[in-house]
């Protein structure tokens, strides 16, 4: 199943605030990404169905194995995605945005050329 890249921002979501916190709910979710609850609700509902994360009784979100992979694929993409762009002299605020934009849409070919490029320099 292929996933949408808002399933993929959600996914990042949750291991961004997992590294931070031991404990991810849904409300941490909609605080994070200013989204509402209903909104995030139907979304992480969405990702249980689709195998990509479990909620526990308490409503306390882990990602599965296939949840983290892809997770963790989107956020290394955007942490360079962004530092490469801030080495071009993008701002911050704008390097973060854009590569929000692109981690979703860029090939695998495409960002291990580039991973590998500015790994040699």
């Amino acid at each position: 199943m292929s996933l949408k890249p808002s399933g993929e921002m959600y996914l990042e979501t949750i291991y961004v605030l997992s590294l931070k916190k031991d404990i991810v709910r849904s409300v941490d979710i909609a605080d994070y990404m200013n989204f509402t609850k209903p909104s995030v609700s139907r979304a992480v509902n969405r990702l249980k169905e689709d195998n990509y994360i479990i909620i526990n009784e308490n409503g306390h979100i882990k990602l599965t194995d296939s949840g983290l992979l892809i997770a963790q694929k989107i956020y290394e993409r955007h942490t360079v995605l962004t530092n490469v762009l801030i080495r071009l002299g993008v701002t911050e605020k704008t390097a973060l945005e854009d590569a929000c934009k692109i981690e979703h849409i860029i090939s695998e070919e495409t960002f291990k050329a580039l991973k590998k490029h500015i790994e040699a320099r």
